[in-house]
């Protein structure tokens, strides 16, 4: 049998194309079940059983060609820069035997901004999976790598389940708010990246609490943050580094505009609506976060269709003013 499928599509990306490729050694998972004494450790036993269950053989995908990524950038047009490198990234393994290869980023910017939602579409535009961790509320440094089997309620860390548990060996791992990282005493929670940002010791990446090699090579890190200053040095030096800025407000009334289109197609209650926002309504839109968009768009629908009517007004949205000021657009 071929090594080499086509899977179903994906977003608007073209079709990818998927070669197999082994996470982890059955025999290695084999041995370290043998050695576990009958009735103990039973949740590192059904660990093992598990992975022999599933098998170690795992997606490993890229698009067919070079992906349409208009939309992206319409969409996000404060990450131009980010998309740019993205694409040429893509351009280099088409029409190759190349595996997708993506060097680790890090999205620096202020909050609201969409860096989180960048991340999410990058999965989809190259149609492989997506682990998230979001580290302003994590404590413990076990969370990528796992926690000793010795510990109480120990288990395996973020990295081993989004591999073994998921389809791919290329997912992409978001780790969100890496400058918000918090260690408890002797645990450093980024200890793990020194290691899994770099290609070659992330092939045989062990995971503490199961303490079986895995193959973490082909994860594509997507890191977002506020403030590099948080962050070591040889963490950013392992990374690409891009200052995604707020949107102005010609590029934020884009961004309103393609929510408010995006939201009414994707809803059968969208039919009761205008086709278009109208333009009052689209200025105070844009003089709000990305991230604000989209629940403030769902309060001024429900407002209209309470009242009665097919568009949104200047009344239908939430009060801005009434809590912390979101973060507007750039001058």
């Amino acid at each position: 049998m071929s090594d080499t499928h086509e899977l179903v599509p994906m977003g608007r990306s073209s079709i990818p194309i998927a070669h197999m490729r082994k996470v982890f050694r059955p025999a290695d998972v084999e041995k370290r079940l043998d050695r576990l004494p009958s009735k103990e450790h039973e949740t590192l036993r059904s660990t093992y059983e598990r992975m022999l269950e599933k098998g170690p053989e795992r997606f490993q995908v890229k698009p067919s060609g070079l992906p349409a990524m208009h939309h992206l950038y319409e969409e996000l047009p404060n990450f131009t820069e980010v998309l740019d490198d993205v694409r040429r990234q893509l351009a280099l393994c088409q029409d190759s035997r190349d595996a997708l290869e993506i060097t680790p980023m890090l999205l620096l910017g202020p909050p609201g901004i969409g860096k989180t939602h960048f991340a999410r579409e990058i999965s989809q535009l190259l149609g492989t999976g997506l682990g998230f961790i979001s580290m302003s509320s994590l404590t413990a440094g076990w969370v990528l790598s796992g926690a000793s089997s010795q510990w109480k309620g120990a288990r395996p860390g973020k990295v081993f389940d989004t591999l073994v548990e998921g389809a791919y060996a290329n997912p992409v791992m978001v780790v969100d708010e890496i400058d918000k990282a918090r260690g408890e005493h002797a645990y450093d929670p980024l200890g793990a990246l020194y290691s899994l940002l770099e290609h070659d010791t992330a092939q045989q990446f062990t995971d503490e609490f199961a303490e079986v090699a895995i193959d973490a090579s082909q994860v594509i890190w997507v890191a977002t943050a506020n403030d590099e200053r948080a962050i070591p040095e040889p963490i950013l030096n392992r990374m690409n580094v891009f200052e995604v800025h707020a949107p102005d407000r010609d590029a934020a009334r884009t961004i309103a505009r393609r929510l408010y289109v995006g939201i009414r197609g994707q809803h059968d209650w969208g039919r009761h609506f205008d086709e278009e926002p109208g333009e009052a309504v689209l200025e105070r839109m844009a003089g709000v976060a990305p991230r604000e968009m989209r629940r403030a768009w769902m309060t001024g629908f429900g407002n209209a269709r309470l009242d009665g009517r097919g568009s949104v007004e200047l009344c239908d949205l939430p009060d801005f003013g009434s809590r912390k000021s979101p973060l507007g657009f750039v001058q």
